[in-house]
């Protein structure tokens, strides 16, 4: 897969000087714009943020809230095993690390409501790759304030505001109604990148997404649900 992205590196390139605003959604060959719609919740979004950025540059992130996540207590305990054993496996076909946090540091709400302000300020990728790696590098609650406080300066994000938007249960409707629409469109799981009129379910088709968007007639011709599920 490549090398993984290094946290030091993307702090040291922000210390050299100021960073240039990316545009807000991702432009390949076919001149189509992405989005990657995720949830820190779930494994997959570590797996994908150590590559989505890299294979769309300029990639819109959008959190999104949609049906159970791995770790939560109200998920049937069999099919959360079945989770749990794709996941570990998926991250030995990857050569990636995975620790998974305590069942009771699973929630982050307050972790997507300020990757919601990180998207906002156009820093959401650096946001969800240092969230995820301290979830699932190292297996902290990320809705523990002092871990948020790491993931906002890996990502230079003013603290203060960040802990705000940690606290802002209005931000929560929109990544609800985003998860919603999803799965409305035919997404069964996170994250969901979309691009065209075409969606594709899980990290796992980032190549195939970025093999389509060289064949443009084929994606602005699907429709929006076609490669869900």
């Amino acid at each position: 897969m490549g090398e993984v992205i290094s946290l030091d590196a993307r702090r040291r390139a922000r210390a050299a000087g100021p960073e240039i605003a990316r545009p807000r959604a991702a432009r390949g060959g076919s001149g189509l714009a992405a989005t990657l719609w995720f949830d820190l919740a779930s494994p997959s979004t570590y797996f994908a943020a150590e590559r989505a950025d890299q294979m769309f540059p300029g990639l819109r992130w959008c959190p999104a809230l949609a049906g159970p996540r791995p770790g939560r207590a109200s998920r049937p305990a069999l099919a959360h095993d079945v989770a749990l054993r794709a996941a570990d496996a998926r991250a030995k076909e990857l050569r990636m690390p995975l620790v998974w946090p305590e069942p009771d540091a699973a929630g982050c709400r307050s972790a997507m409501r300020v990757a919601a302000f990180a998207a906002e300020s156009s820093k959401a990728s650096a946001f969800v790759l240092a969230a995820s790696r301290l979830a699932f590098c190292g297996g902290f609650a990320l809705d523990d304030p002092e871990i948020l406080a790491e993931a906002a300066a890996a990502a230079v994000l003013p603290l203060d505001d960040c802990l705000r938007a940690a606290g802002d249960r209005s931000r929560d409707a929109a990544m609800e109604a985003a998860g919603r629409r999803l799965v409305a469109l035919g997404a069964d799981r996170l994250p969901v990148l979309g691009l065209g009129r075409r969606l594709f379910c899980g990290e796992e088709r980032l190549a195939e997404a970025a093999a389509a968007a060289r064949e443009p007639g084929e994606l602005r011709r699907a429709p929006l649900d076609e490669s869900a599920g």
